[in-house]
């Protein structure tokens, strides 16, 4: 295990080494003279940044002060999101390299066949002239002659190759700095509302309408704190839900640094009470001190358990990620001497679980983690590696809804997967 750990985290390493030596080429070598200010500065910053990020990502699990955490976030963060827009918008101007010389080529030649204008006659004193038109005609020979040197001494243009490189480091540069700079923003403003109606055969007439806020993905932390939550408190108290699942990932770090950061979600209210599921990052911040805490919050942990409510069974399971730990997902404890008849809702952080909740007879499962992908095309990826990315499908008789979470997990950024807050409102069919 440990093997196949270094080996892969030998492969990133490579990765990002090979990458960022071609933004160093791409925007620092092909840009600028050598051996010049901008060389060395740029240079610079192509060893300095990619520290600063590796340093944000290890900082929190190394255990490094909370104020240190802040301080490299930011920077280090956006940095990673960064690389990945300048090397796609770097990788595009690939194409438009050689179709950029060949215009500039074409252009050159275009200009270089133009008729030149015929040069004047020179005036060539004579013997016979006064004295005055000869110094007249001197005087503008040398005048003619020091333009001529001073326009032998200009600088001469700039290669076509430079100007190529410049403007597609430019280009390049702008788009991934709008693009970040936008999913920032995305991110920041706060979650969207969004609305689902899910339609559940064994749902009876009396729970008809029952509307579930799902939040997921909060990850509060070095870059998204109490001002964050406050937020989505505000947003799902406005929708009136009557009950609240908070489905994992709440937070990256301890109690001890994000307890008060949390402190918003006492202000939740919903008529059935809210619940609480751990995502995978609780186990790398201490889930068993977060369990308790989001108690104190007024917050019901569901650890592989189940309630009752008027219409229909709320069940709860651990992460996958407790595992490691001996305390992971346990769907019999959960669900195992539960009433079939009933609908079930279940709770679980990861949509990779949704099998399970086949096998026992679920309803509806209601899942993070995804992101959406986060960044496109992460979406892709998150394809990939779950059964749903985001939104709703079906599974035998057994629906799935994922949220694209309310936060972002590193930069802090989303690009084509906005963060929303999921009010899934329950339908019967016999209603």
């Amino acid at each position: 295990m440990v093997v196949l750990f270094a080996l892969v985290a030998l492969a990133v390493v490579g990765l990002l080494a090979g990458v960022h030596w071609y933004l160093w080429r791409r925007l620092v070598r092909d840009t600028t003279a050598r051996g010049g200010r901008a060389r060395r500065a740029g240079t610079v910053a192509a060893v300095v940044l990619p520290l600063i990020s590796v340093g944000a990502l290890v900082s929190g699990r190394a255990g490094a002060p909370f104020a240190l955490q802040q301080v490299l976030a930011w920077p280090g963060y956006l940095w990673l999101a960064l690389v990945l827009y300048l090397t796609l918008a770097l990788l595009a101007g690939e194409a438009v390299r050689p179709l950029l010389r060949r215009w500039l080529e074409r252009r050159d030649a275009a200009r270089s066949g133009q008729p030149q204008p015929e040069p004047e006659p020179q005036l060539v004193a004579s013997p016979a002239e006064p004295p005055a038109e000869q110094v007249r005609v001197a005087v503008r020979t040398e005048t003619e002659a020091e333009a001529e040197t001073a326009t032998t001494d200009a600088p001469p243009p700039p290669s076509r190759r430079l100007f190529v490189a410049r403007t597609v480091a430019v280009g390049a540069a702008a788009v991934a700095a709008g693009t970040v700079g936008y999913g920032t923003y995305t991110v920041l403003r706060g979650p969207r509302l969004k609305r689902v109606t899910v339609p559940l055969a064994k749902l009876p007439r009396q729970a008809h309408g029952f509307r579930i806020a799902v939040v997921s993905d909060i990850h509060l932390g070095p870059i998204l704190g109490r001002a964050h939550t406050r937020r989505i408190v505000e947003t799902i108290n406005r929708t009136s839900p009557d009950l609240v699942a908070v489905v994992g990932d709440l937070v990256d770090g301890s109690v001890e640094d994000l307890g008060p950061t949390a402190e918003p979600l006492r202000e939740l209210r919903a008529r059935h009470g809210s619940y609480f599921v751990t995502g995978n990052h609780e186990y790398f911040s201490g889930a068993a001190q977060w369990v308790d805490h989001v108690r104190e919050l007024g917050l019901r942990p569901l650890e592989n358990q189940r309630t009752e409510l008027g219409g229909f069974d709320l069940a709860g399971v651990n992460d996958i990620a407790g595992e490691d730990e001996g305390q992971g997902p346990d769907f019999k404890a959960a669900l195992g001497d539960r009433d079939p008849a009933r609908a079930c809702v279940l709770l679980a952080h990861q949509p990779v679980v949704i099998h399970d909740a086949v096998d026992h007879g679920v309803d509806l499962q209601l899942s993070g983690h995804t992101h959406g992908g986060q960044m496109w095309p992460g979406n892709y990826v998150a394809e990939l590696a779950n059964p749903t990315a985001a939104g709703l499908e079906r599974y035998g008789d057994t629906q799935l809804y994922v949220t694209r979470g309310a936060g972002a997990w590193g930069p802090p950024v989303r690009v084509g997967a906005p963060p929303d807050i999921t009010v899934v409102e329950l339908a019967a069919t016999r209603a």
